[in-house]
């Protein structure tokens, strides 16, 4: 290779931060491991004795959680490829089980791949779980002293961090106490501020920052700007919100059933995302944990049970009419008397354009279980499809908002008749998250059955 050819594959080289080639993470459905003694010699007599392919490989069928299949064998990840430039900001999105985690599993080294290779060119700091690379029994302090070390940096580089990382996560009153006696906000608040603060070359973050209350969500994605716009960092960011990964990030890609479906442009991505996941209205549920946002460690003192849209034509609303919503709960924790009860309206951008709450509201104390009415007034929404997400939460002023339980993407519906009428004016709340419609006490009324 002559001089020049070596410069260019240098420059080529410095401008890729990641590279997947031909990615495949299979695993076997319900055992740990690839299952018996005899498929394990099986695979080690094929593949290092007779220098064949895995046999296993050939079975292994597509992960589409929603039907059931005749192997035991799935593969989470299938043939990925793709590559990530220094500087870029990759919003990964898809459904539940669609592959988008492991992926990043699969990168920050927690699991291997089964087949292909990922070469990453920097260090990576990862924030996928709540608690990730932090020891329960250590510190907040320690625990970042032991993160940094692992990354590379000198106790002197710590050292000048510390004191933003502690400022930004806002535990300093609890630095020098174990890390298992912190709530999951408090460690998602930590661990974020670690891996953003102490420069590494590439960071990952899934779905976590889902835990944190409205405040730290706004941080998080402000610094997480800052780092990949200012600092020209690498960020590889899943996230169910859509309105943050338009405003976040400069490119998508799309997964589906841990296959890669789609790649460009970050708008391109999120419609064909939206576009492929259209589905039929929705006017009633049962309440799962599929409603639930991942790794929210929810306590569920107070825990959705169904829903239901109460309107004549649950399906088809219109936009001088009220909506009317009917949610049953249950009441986990005796010795609860208040609730809060949050009506949320998130349009097909994924933007939050309703956000209606209670005040605190006396539990029924003579049942554990009991029905809420929410009828929302001059909403005034345009035409097109939307869905309701609730909360039920109390604001705690030494701590701040509390979450007993947290839904989404529970109930839909269409608005078909547009007519002007009189209505709030849109508030910009703030342009990662969507624009909030702000209404007073007189916009929703509460009945407690």
């Amino acid at each position: 290779m002559n001089e020049i050819g070596i410069v260019e594959r240098v420059l080529v080289i410095m401008s890729t931060a990641i590279e997947f080639n031909n990615i495949g993470k299979m695993y076997r459905l319900g055992r740990v491991g690839t299952g018996t003694l005899s498929h394990d010699l099986n695979r080690f007599w094929q593949t290092k004795i007779l220098r064949r392919e895995d046999p296993y490989l050939k079975i292994g069928q597509t992960n589409d959680r929603t039907t059931k299949g005749d192997s035991d064998y799935v593969w989470a990840l299938k043939n990925i490829n793709f590559k990530v430039k220094e500087g870029e900001v990759l919003g990964i999105i898809g459904k539940n089980g669609a592959g988008k985690s492991t992926l990043l599993k699969l990168l920050s080294n927690i699991t291997s791949p089964t087949t292909g290779e990922i070469t990453a060119y920097g260090r990576i700091a990862s924030l996928l779980e709540v608690g990730t690379g932090f020891h329960p029994e250590m510190t907040g302090r320690e625990n970042i002293y032991m993160n940094g070390s692992i990354m590379g940096m000198t106790r002197s580089e710590i050292n000048r961090k510390l004191d933003e990382i502690v400022d930004f996560a806002g535990v300093e009153r609890y630095l020098d106490t174990p890390v298992k006696r912190y709530s999951s906000g408090m460690t998602v608040r930590l661990g974020f501020a670690v891996a953003a603060f102490l420069e590494p070359e590439i960071l990952v973050v899934d779905e976590v920052l889902t835990v944190g209350d409205a405040e730290f969500q706004k941080k998080a994605l402000g610094k997480m700007n800052d780092v990949a716009m200012g600092e020209g960092r690498t960020v590889l960011f899943v996230s169910h919100n859509m309105a943050a990964v338009r405003n976040l990030c400069t490119k998508g890609v799309v997964l589906q059933n841990g296959q890669l479906v789609f790649e460009g442009k970050t708008d391109d991505a999120v419609d064909y995302y939206i576009e492929s996941g259209s589905s039929k209205i929705i006017s009633n549920a049962i309440i799962s944990d599929s409603h639930r946002p991942e790794k929210a460690m929810l306590l569920k003192e107070i825990e959705f049970l169904n829903a239901c849209i109460l309107n004549a034509d649950p399906g088809n609303v219109a936009n001088n009419e009220p909506i009317k919503v009917e949610i049953t709960l249950k009441r986990n924790k005796l010795q609860l008397k208040k609730c809060q009860y949050s009506i949320i309206i998130v349009n097909q951008k994924d933007e939050n354009v309703i956000n209606a709450v209670t005040k605190p509201i006396d539990i029924p104390q003579d049942r554990n279980e009991f029905t809420v009415v929410l009828c929302l007034y001059n909403h005034g929404l345009p035409k097109g499809r939307y869905r309701i997400d609730f909360v039920a939460s109390i604001k705690d002023f030494a701590n701040g908002s509390h979450n007993y339980d947290v839904i989404r993407k529970v109930l839909s519906f269409d608005v078909t008749l547009l007519e002007r009428i009189n209505r709030l004016e849109f508030v910009s709340w703030d342009a990662k998250v969507g624009h909030i419609l702000h209404y007073n006490g007189e916009n929703l009324e509460v009945h407690i059955r």
